[in-house]
């Protein structure tokens, strides 16, 4: 009977396959979304026009009475602010896409990586090729060109 070993896949080829696997589902999904969003557009569309003369106009009168120190210290505080939320949610992704690879390889990967390096260690090494007893045959000179003058 084979000595059992505990062979542990590594977390980003998991995260890999979860990920895959995500994109699979969420691609089946495709067509039906992508009419629905055609529908939604035309609709929108026509409300946007419609609003986008009165926006342009209260933008204006926006624009001229702006503090514009403190809008760019407001925004500092915001992508800051905004980076620490976006590394602690990537860093859940990961972790879930993690678990979600798991469940997809499953253990079935690890049985056959551990039948394929038996079978390594089984099969004997190929013998060295002898290298041909010709010698290379040695570059030609090339001969000098005279100087342009």
């Amino acid at each position: 009977m084979p000595e059992q070993t505990n062979t542990r896949i590594p977390a980003p080829l998991y995260a890999a396959a979860g990920a895959g696997d995500l994109a699979w589902r969420e691609l089946r999904k495709l067509p039906a979304v992508v009419s629905e969003l055609s529908d939604r557009a035309v609709a929108s569309l026509r409300m946007a026009n419609e609003a986008a003369g009165t926006t342009a106009t209260s933008l204006r009168d926006k624009a001229t009475t702006t503090d514009f120190d403190k809008l760019r210290a407001t925004a500092t505080t915001s992508a800051v602010t905004f980076a620490q939320v976006a590394q602690e949610r990537a860093a859940a992704l990961y972790t879930t896409l993690v678990a979600r690879g798991e469940r997809v390889i499953g253990t079935g990967v690890v049985e056959a990586a551990d039948v394929v390096n038996a079978d390594m260690v089984t099969t004997e090494e190929p013998k060295a090729v002898e290298a041909a007893a010709t010698p290379a045959p040695k570059p030609r000179k090339r001969a000098a060109r005279p100087a342009a003058e």
